[in-house]
Order: structure tokens, then C-alpha cells, then sequence
């Protein structure tokens, strides 16, 4: 097999092993979340069910030209349909806004019906704003209001943007956006923990503000994402070129993510969003000097995944070679694509998804947690390589271009 064939075969494996994993009822194809799951199971959500692994096979489906992934795709969707009442969580990546995006996307690619259930339930989200958890972050409201910006250009409906855009006014009047968590923080940080991070910190909410100030152009937006983004400037360890971001303030400042959840991949889209080139660059050659993904550090240990892992940082070098051509984001995109595809077992990559309990290893299903989202990542990096005009599937938080520039290598 030729080394531009692996990321494809790989997923393709990845497939392989979803499939044995389906659970068929009534409603229509859910997935178990894997072999001793991270997670509980959430068998509609984004982040590790039923969701992300509709946006995988969608994705392999054009990638290999083989319309039975449609099939596994649209039996999930009948399922996502099916359980939309049943989404008591209203988020992006646990709960119903996973469902709408997944629901459009399945609507774009092989049948109306599922454009018309991802309507509706985006009917349903937008009805219940303009706050949902009282969290600004991404985790939180943060994700729901890049939905429904997201609905609102791909189904043609105003009102989303509207409820967006209100949701947005309310953040944007915080004095640091989305620096501290909401109703509660997590329990292993400590109550008094600062998160400078994308996924439940300053930098995913900064990327939202940012994100509607382009939409909308009120400079109240572009005011707030700045202030986001110079909390982050002000706590990050600079090194000449490099920069890496603490994971929380004050007590680890000195403990380094290097992953999308928590870390430099996730910060670097929101200083790409900002148009800071600078930032950008200081991030991922804090990457680059890491000596990852064969090394492993105190914030990037045995983990694959797009959270927090090795997938996570495929998705930005291969976003970061397709913004800018740099070759060096494309050398390193393939030899974290190398280091997947070595590492996947049977369609399964074995992983430590908690820092804090590396004993604990485990063979995840899921988008975010697990072989879906790894795969897909591997089939970002193969339409680069290819220069593919194939659609590719990123999700609202990924702010990086489709395919590589025209001209640039």
C-alpha cells in the first residue's frame, strides 16, 4: 500500500469495526460507544454516538465512492430523527445542536427528509434561547449559537441567525469572555480555576465572537473577541517563536495541552478567526518543537483523538497547509497521519482518553472521543494530499479553508 492509500485504508478499517458496533431497532441505527468506553454512552450525540459517526460515514462515503456508507449513514439519521424529542441537553457536542448539524449534513448529501428533521429541530433549539446553560463556552451556549449560524446559512432561515446574534450580545458583554465556567466547574479543577482553553475556556469563545463579527460586522463582537484573546497573549509561556497556552490559571499554569479541548490546537483557531498570523504560528511551532507526536508530554500523552489528541492536531496542520501552503504544516500533517495509521489496531486505536488515569485504556467509537473523528481527520489529511475537490465535513468551530490553495504546495 502506498503512503497517500494508508489514511484512506485506515478509516475505511475504522469503518469496518463502527460497523460491527450497530445497534438496529425501530427508529433507525444507533452505535455502541466502543470496547470498555471512555464515556458514558451518549447514543445520539456529536461528541461520542450516533451523530459524529453520521458526519464519518458521510464523509467516507465521497471519499471512496462507495455508496453503502450512505446507507450506514442514513440509517443513523432516521435514528437522529427519531430522538429529537428525547434531547433534554440542548449542546453542540453532547446533545440536540449535534443532532442538527448532523441531521443538515445528512439532508445536503441523500435525502430532504433529514433537511426538513434538522429544521425542525433547530426550531426547537432556537425556541429555547437565548440562553440555554448559562456557559459561555463552547461546551456550553458557545456551541449552540455556532449551530444555528450554521443552520441558518445552510437551511435558509433568518431566524437562527437572529437568536444567535442575541445569544452572542449577552457573552459579549462579559468582561473576559468565557473565561470562567458556568452554573459549575468541572470536578477535577478547582472552583477558582481560569480556563484560557477552546472547548470549555477563553479561546472557543473569543473564536464565537470573532465568528460574529464577520457575520454581522458590530464591532460590539470584534471589541469582546479581543479582549478574549489578550487574556490569553497575557497568561501564555512565549519562548521566541513559540508560545504554548496554559491549561488553567493560576494553579496549572505550567501544564501545557497541546490538543484541540484544552490546548494549542484548539487556541490557534481562534487567532486564525482573528486574523492574528502571528499567534497562529507561535502555537503551532510550540507544536513543532514539542517533539510529538512520538514524544509524549505532560499535555500530550497516549491519546488519539480529536479532543485531545493526535487527531486534533492532524485537523489544524492539515487546516494550517490548506490556509497557507507552508510546507512544514504539511510535513508534520503527514507524519501525524503516519503515526494514526501505525497506531490503529483492527480498526480500533487504544487510547488513555484521562490524563489523570493512564492504566485506564480504552477503544472509543465515537467522533470526538474516538476511531469516527480519527478516521475522518485521516480523510481531511488524504483530499490534501490529493488536492481532492471532494466536499469535506467541518464542523462550525473549524475555521480553516476545505482543500489546499490553488497555487500554493
Amino acid at each position: 500500500m502506498s503512503p497517500i492509500e494508508a489514511p484512506v485504508q485506515a478509516a475505511v478499517e475504522a469503518a469496518q469495526w463502527i460497523r460491527a458496533c450497530a445497534v438496529d431497532d425501530a427508529r433507525g441505527r444507533h452505535w455502541h460507544a466502543g470496547e470498555r468506553a471512555a464515556l458514558p454512552h451518549r447514543p445520539a450525540s456529536l461528541y461520542s454516538g450516533a451523530a459524529g459517526i453520521v458526519l464519518f460515514f458521510l464523509e467516507l462515503a465521497a471519499a471512496t465512492g462507495d455508496d453503502s456508507y450512505l446507507e450506514d449513514a442514513a440509517e443513523g439519521a432516521r435514528y437522529l430523527t427519531a430522538v429529537v424529542p428525547e434531547q433534554s441537553d440542548p449542546t453542540f457536542h453532547d446533545g440536540l445542536a449535534g443532532v442538527v448539524f448532523a441531521l443538515s449534513e445528512a439532508g445536503w448529501v441523500i435525502d430532504d427528509a433529514f433537511t426538513a428533521a434538522a429544521a425542525r429541530a433547530a426550531d426547537l433549539l432556537a425556541a429555547a434561547g437565548p440562553t440555554w446553560t448559562g456557559d459561555p463556552c463552547q461546551r456550553g451556549d458557545g456551541g449552540i449559537i455556532l449551530t444555528l449560524l450554521h443552520a441558518s446559512a445552510l437551511l435558509g432561515e433568518p431566524a437562527y441567525e437572529r437568536v444567535a446574534v442575541e445569544a452572542g450580545l449577552r457573552i459579549a458583554d462579559l468582561p473576559v469572555p468565557g473565561h470562567r465556567f458556568g452554573a459549575e466547574p468541572p470536578a477535577d479543577l478547582p472552583v477558582d480555576a481560569v480556563t484560557p482553553g477552546f472547548l470549555s475556556g477563553t479561546a472557543g469563545t473569543a473564536f464565537l465572537l470573532a465568528r460574529l463579527h464577520a457575520v454581522t460586522g458590530d464591532p460590539r463582537f470584534h471589541d469582546a473577541a479581543a479582549r478574549g484573546a489578550g487574556f490569553v497573549r497575557s497568561i501564555s509561556e512565549v519562548n521566541g517563536s513559540c508560545a504554548l497556552v496554559p491549561h488553567h490559571v493560576p494553579q496549572g499554569r505550567h501544564l501545557h495541552y497541546l490538543g484541540f479541548c484544552s490546548g494549542s490546537a484548539g487556541v490557534a483557531r481562534m487567532f486564525h478567526e482573528l486574523g492574528d498570523t502571528d499567534w497562529v504560528e507561535r502555537l503551532a511551532h510550540g507544536i513543532l518543537t514539542s517533539g510529538v507526536p512520538y514524544r509524549q508530554t505532560p499535555g500530550f500523552w497516549n491519546v488519539m483523538c480529536q479532543c485531545c489528541g493526535a487527531a486534533g492536531l492532524l485537523e489544524l496542520f492539515v487546516g494550517l497547509w490548506a490556509a497557507t501552503g507552508h510546507e512544514e504544516y504539511r510535513a508534520f500533517a503527514l507524519i501525524l497521519g503516519e503515526h494514526l495509521v501505525g497506531a490503529a489496531r483492527q480498526g480500533r486505536w487504544w487510547q488513555a482518553y484521562r490524563r489523570l488515569r493512564p492504566a485506564e485504556v480504552t477503544a472509543d467509537t465515537g467522533y470526538m472521543v474516538g476511531a469516527a473523528g480519527i478516521g475522518a481527520a485521516l480523510l481531511h489529511l488524504d483530499a490534501a494530499e490529493r488536492g481532492d475537490s471532494r466536499r469535506l465535513i467541518l464542523l462550525p468551530d473549524n475555521p480553516f479553508p476545505l482543500t489546499v490553495r490553488s497555487g500554493l504546495s
